[in-house]
């Protein structure tokens, strides 16, 4: 939710840069910095520290990793009592598509801003708003029935 109320901020700011340059520019970018810090470091605690996703240059070493590890000969490897070396295919799917979703993102947000401009990132704070409100109702009703039975 905190995520998708700053990029309403975001959407706000940006509108405004042409008026403000001085103030709002150095604004807006602090702020796109933050927001993508709080994505990774949310993927990175949602991942058991896996996956850490603003820099895709680590999400394309990590899977190259797993395809050097998935074409990996291992023969002479049997013999002289070496690990088996095994690619974990179910992290190179997940990065995969991590790679994927960040490339067909960045088509998907050029045209939105080019046609819509900040106003593009309204639909997307909307769509992560709509989202995330089922776990924070879901949490807020844990915590009411917890509360009530206090009560009693």
């Amino acid at each position: 939710m905190f995520e998708a109320v700053l990029l309403i901020c975001f959407g706000v700011l940006g509108s405004n840069l042409g008026q403000h340059e001085g103030l709002f520019v150095p604004a807006t970018v602090m702020l796109l910095c933050f927001i993508m810090g709080l994505q990774n470091a949310i993927m990175t605690k949602l991942s058991g520290a896996r996956i850490r996703t603003t820099h895709v240059t680590g999400l394309v070493t990590d899977m190259s990793i797993e395809l050097g590890k998935l074409f990996y000969w291992n023969a002479s490897r049997h013999d002289s009592g070496k690990p088996f070396v095994r690619a974990d295919r179910k992290k190179l799917k997940l990065l995969a598509s991590l790679v994927g979703l960040f490339f067909s993102g960045g088509v998907a947000g050029a045209i939105g801003f080019k046609q819509l401009g900040f106003a593009a990132s309204l639909i997307l704070a909307a769509i992560l708003l709509t989202l995330a409100i089922v776990p924070v109702l879901d949490d807020l009703n844990v915590r009411l029935k917890h509360a009530w039975r206090k009560d009693l």
